[in-house]
């Protein structure tokens, strides 16, 4: 929202073919929804729109022609092209305005001084990340203040044993919030500092409070300057299936103020109202997204729009006016103003191509498993569907384990799936098993230290029930998933053998050989112990690798070899024992990828490979 609630820009990402990568453009739309249009050209990498505090400038990221890294651009919203702002030889993070539209404050890693590869030198206990690589000694990243006049750039923070993150500036200009860890990313502990510190040259940095850190974090000021919002997580041992949650915090000092904690659901994003008065947050709550509202009185909480079968994300607020993305069942996210206790749309980029689309229709399923354990999940039946036909089906299981399957219609990443094989004419389950969210913390932290049990229990019991309904064909199954969802594939098909054909997208089975070579040693320390600690438990959670002799189920096992998430290694060895063993089985790699792939050919193939793997191992709806 620009500030003064007029105005929304965001950004509209297409993939083009012919150069083959995906480019963005910085769109804005009014808030009556009648003016839409574009303020930059497509290209590769355009991102962070960030009003000017008087709404006449736009500042965006993006990589100027013949440059390596993304720099901050400006454009005057009244017209003319954007001009490029900073020249920085490090690889600037996030950044935020100062109130008087002077500076900027940016975290920013430094650069390699020349070209030559240099050995990579590290001392962390955490020292490598999915699309980050390898995080090298000597590669802190620092805050820096902006002169936007004179378009100089200064150091703020410089203390080598730290690393600064999601700078955000108070309302007054008197000071500058910001996360401090002394790894990248949450420290051992699990935790990480909110600190404040002076716009100044050789100002110090003064701790507020030190939560665990959250899946995603994100620091807002109230408006009057007193109050600093943030999101906090868990003790670590419960990392993988923690929830965000809101806490204020004065930023002179003092007791934090925990304010979601009696919710039970994750916040997924939130925006202090103009008046300080209440805050509107994003709820994750059962296959949905939802906006609330906290009233700071008395700390209750309502919800904004009456429930409904959809999702919301990246709240925004300018003057009296709260934009939003919704996306559902039929249709991708798009711009929506939240006012009067619901939703009006404001942009339509989509429109015209679902109109060209039949999409399956998407049903909740609620069924029990063994043990009496309320499940929850999504039905995509395929367009056309025809009551009391058996279909085949597939099972395909989100990742994470934290997060969940929910009616959203996600064009990126690995969820367009769901569509694309109801499309074939193939029923597909989504499950919401426990150790996912949504549904509280004691549901998500039911597979502690316990993988591929109680998981695989709930995703058969599942298939289970549409079998009984006469819905799935118990002769035409398959079963597939990226990330946990393909270690869970794998889980899977060493406990049950009634799956004709299976994909493992970016999945793992030897877990034993994740430790130090992916990105998740924190989690590993603190659930389940060093291997050396708990051997027995390291192979009993590593039992699809140890018990490969058990699959009969052809799989199909993908990922990138650039993936520091989940390596590539994870799929190789299964594939290995299951060419050993004489199962059919095919592994592909994608250069240049990592967990979630960005180039549209590899994304072109990875669509026709996987509808191929299931044409070859099971007949279609007739």
């Amino acid at each position: 929202m620009s500030p003064d609630g007029a105005w929304v820009a965001y950004v509209v990402t297409a993939n083009d073919r012919e150069a083959d990568e995906a480019r963005s453009a910085i769109w804005m739309v009014s808030w009556d929804g009648k003016e839409r249009l574009a303020l930059t050209a497509a290209a590769d990498g355009t991102a962070k729109p960030r009003w000017s505090p008087d709404g006449r400038y736009l500042a965006f990221m993006s990589t100027p022609a013949g440059s390596d890294k993304a720099q901050i651009m400006l454009l005057d919203r009244r017209g003319g092209n954007a001009r490029q702002l900073t020249s920085a030889a490090g690889e600037i993070g996030d950044y935020a305005w100062a109130p008087d539209g002077k500076r900027l404050v940016l975290t920013m890693e430094a650069g390699d001084a020349g070209s030559a590869p240099k050995p990579i030198v590290i001392d962390a206990l955490h020292f490598k990340q999915d699309e980050a690589g390898y995080l090298r000694e000597g590669y802190a990243r620092h805050l820096y203040l902006f002169d936007v006049e004179a378009k100089r750039l200064d150091p703020l923070t410089t203390a080598a044993q730290f690393n600064e993150d999601s700078p955000a500036w108070s309302p007054d200009g008197r000071l500058i919030a910001f996360v401090r860890t002394h790894e990248k990313g949450a420290d051992p502990d699990g935790r990480e500092d909110i600190a404040v510190i002076e716009p100044l040259p050789g100002a110090a940095a003064r701790v507020v409070v030190r939560p665990h850190a959250p899946n995603n974090q994100k620091l807002a000021w109230s408006p009057d300057s007193s109050v600093i919002g943030y999101l906090q997580g868990i003790e670590p041992k419960f990392n993988a299936y923690m929830q965000d949650r809101l806490a204020v915090v004065p930023a002179a000092g003092g007791a934090a103020r925990p304010l979601t904690d009696k919710l039970d659901r994750a916040v997924t994003s939130y925006v202090f109202a103009a008046d300080g008065k209440s805050i509107t947050i994003g709820v994750e709550d059962d296959g949905t997204a939802y906006p609330g509202k906290i009233d700071l009185l008395n700390d209750s909480i309502s919800r904004e729009i009456p429930a409904a079968s959809s999702v919301v994300s990246a709240l925004s607020a300018g003057a009296a006016h709260t934009a939003l993305l919704e996306s559902n069942d039929t249709a991708p996210a798009e711009v929506f103003a939240l006012e009067g206790g619901r939703l009006r749309k404001l942009t339509a980029h989509n429109d015209a191509w679902l109109a060209e689309l039949q999409l399956g229709t998407v049903e909740d399923i609620r069924f029990k498993s063994p043990d009496g354990t309320d499940v929850h999940g999504l039905m995509v039946k395929p367009p056309g569907f025809v009551a009391g036909k058996k279909y085949p089906t597939v099972l395909w299981i989100h990742g994470g384990p934290n997060g969940q399957d929910e009616h959203s219609l996600v064009l990126d990443g690995y969820q367009y799936e769901p569509q694309m094989f109801a499309a074939k004419g193939f029923v597909v389950l989504r499950v919401n098993y426990r150790g996912g969210s949504g549904r509280g913390l004691a549901y998500a932290k039911a597979i502690y230290a316990d993988w591929g049990h109680k998981e695989v229990i709930d995703l058969l019991a599942g298939v289970d029930r549409l079998v009984a309904l006469g819905i799935a064909d118990k002769d035409r199954l398959a079963i597939g998933g990226w990330s946990y969802g393909g270690i869970l594939t794998d889980y899977t098909i060493a406990s049950d053998s009634r799956f004709k054909a299976a994909i493992s997208g970016a999945g793992s089975a030897n877990q034993l050989s994740t430790y130090g070579s992916d990105e998740y040693v924190l989690q590993y320390n603190n659930e389940l112990g060093p291997p050396w600690r708990n051997t027995a438990l390291w192979l009993k959670v590593s039992y699809p690798f140890y018990h490969a002799d058990r699959i009969r189920t052809p799989t199909l096992f993908m990922g990138g070899d650039k993936d520091f998430n989940v390596p590539i290694v994870g799929g190789e060895q299964m594939y290995q024992a299951l060419r050993t063993l004489g199962v059919p089985a095919q592994l592909v790699v994608y250069p240049g990828e990592h967990h979630v792939f960005t180039r549209p050919s590899h994304i072109v193939d990875l669509a026709q490979r996987m509808s191929g793997w299931l044409d070859r191992y099971l007949t279609p709806a007739k």
